[in-house]
Order: structure tokens, then C-alpha cells, then sequence
């Protein structure tokens, strides 16, 4: 198992968003903006549902990668940490799926 975590890409994603559009992809998205970030996650998305409807584990590892690198870039354009996007994760394990939904 790997020691990668979704800490160290959110390091290289802010890394590489200050490179050049040109040297970069993580750079050209955020050049072009939220929208287009925001689009390229839905399509990751979606090949991602695909993937899991189709029952094909090595793509939908594929993709879930994908996701959660465009994730990460648009929760960077959003000056959203990864640490938020984990403290709501840990708030929400607190109680259980049914008790979180009914508190909405």
C-alpha cells in the first residue's frame, strides 16, 4: 500500500497551479477559471459512474483518481482547504447517515 495521500496532492496541486499554463495542467485549469474546472470534475464524475455501473475495477480506479485530483483543484480555486472538506467528514461519522439526514 502506498504512503501517497490526498494531503500530498493537495501539495502538488497548489505547487503546480503557480506553474505555467502552458507547463501545467493543474496550471491551465486554474487559468481558465472555476467553470471549467467545475466541468472537467462532472465529467470525471461521470466516467467514474460508469466505471462502477460497467463493474470495471481497473477503470473505475482509473477515474477515481481522476476525481479526486479535479476535486482537489476545485476545492483549491475555492480557497477551500482539504482540512474543511475532513473536519465535515469527521463532524458528519459523529451520528449516524439517518441522523445527519434528518437534521437537514
Amino acid at each position: 500500500m502506498s504512503g501517497f495521500t490526498l494531503s500530498d496532492l493537495e501539495k502538488i496541486v497548489d505547487i503546480r497551479s503557480k506553474a505555467s499554463p502552458e507547463e501545467s495542467w493543474t496550471a491551465k485549469l486554474f487559468a481558465a477559471g472555476q467553470p471549467k474546472a467545475a466541468k472537467k470534475l462532472g465529467e470525471e464524475a461521470i466516467e467514474a459512474v460508469m466505471a462502477a455501473v460497467t463493474g470495471d475495477r481497473d477503470n473505475l480506479t482509473y477515474e477515481a483518481a481522476d476525481l479526486l485530483y479535479h476535486l482537489l483543484v476545485v476545492l483549491k480555486i475555492a480557497d477551500i482547504p482539504l482540512q474543511n472538506v475532513m473536519g465535515e467528514l469527521e463532524r458528519r461519522t459523529a451520528q449516524s447517515g439517518l441522523q445527519e439526514k434528518a437534521s437537514r
